[in-house]
């Protein structure tokens, strides 16, 4: 029960392979939406937050499809992608990155965005006052106090990133080293015969996996909301 077998290493280290580059590509662009967000008001806000959080209610399926339409070999951005950059995201694990970090993205945004408004704006008028940069106010006063909500949205976008299917197969299909992650190879076992045991394997290493991210993720929401309250 406990013997996993190379192919299902191989899932499980893509996986966080996968979950690892998605989260970390994805972070530094949910910082930036998460202040913009936070901070200012502009024409079109609702419609941004709104698409923002589209692959939370979308079903999986369609955002795969409509990356595959958009990233696919032929796709308008994958077409240019392919011809002047010799990129191909289709069918790759690359791929299978991009569709865990689009749909694990409002996951990301949204515990960044509360700390985010949860830190003092008179804190950083005073730094402002004194003569720091916007963007000095921001890596040294705004973004250190929100780090626990930063690291909160990351560890939940990678546990969203680990338990992706939907989108992931759609996009890439499930080929087994290249972009065959733990979901899509419980999915194959569960269709194979005697394959329930791997397949076991599997779902038990998924729920220790999301267990410890969310657990960490509390931690962190605590310790944010500990630091924001000065306990």
């Amino acid at each position: 029960m406990l013997d996993i077998s190379p192919t299902e290493w191989t899932a499980i280290l893509l996986s966080l392979r996968v979950a690892t580059i998605a989260t970390l590509v994805a972070t530094p662009i949910g910082i930036g939406v998460a202040w913009l967000l936070a901070r200012r008001d502009f024409w079109g806000k609702a419609f941004v937050d709104a698409l923002i959080y589209l692959p939370l209610v979308l079903p999986p399926v369609v955002t795969g499809y409509l990356l595959l339409l958009t990233f696919g070999r032929r796709g308008l951005v994958g077409a240019w992608l392919a011809d002047h950059l010799g990129i191909v995201l289709a069918f790759r694990w690359t791929g299978a990155a991009l569709a865990c970090g689009v749909m694990s993205f409002p996951l990301l945004v949204r515990p960044i965005r509360l700390s985010i408004e949860a830190v003092d704006r008179r804190l950083e008028q005073a730094a402002a006052t004194l003569g720091a940069a916007p963007w000095r106010v921001f890596l040294t006063v705004t973004l250190p106090l929100a780090l626990p909500g930063v690291l909160a949205g990351m560890v939940l976008g990678f546990a969203k990133a680990i338990g992706e299917f939907g989108a992931t197969i759609t996009f890439v299909s499930n080929i087994p080293g290249e972009t065959q992650t733990i979901s899509s190879a419980i999915y194959s076992l569960i269709q194979t015969p005697d394959g329930d045991t791997a397949a076991l394997r599997l779902v038990l290493v998924s729920i220790f996996i999301a267990t410890a991210a969310l657990l960490a993720s509390e931690l962190f929401a605590r310790r944010a909301t500990q630091r924001l309250h000065g306990n």
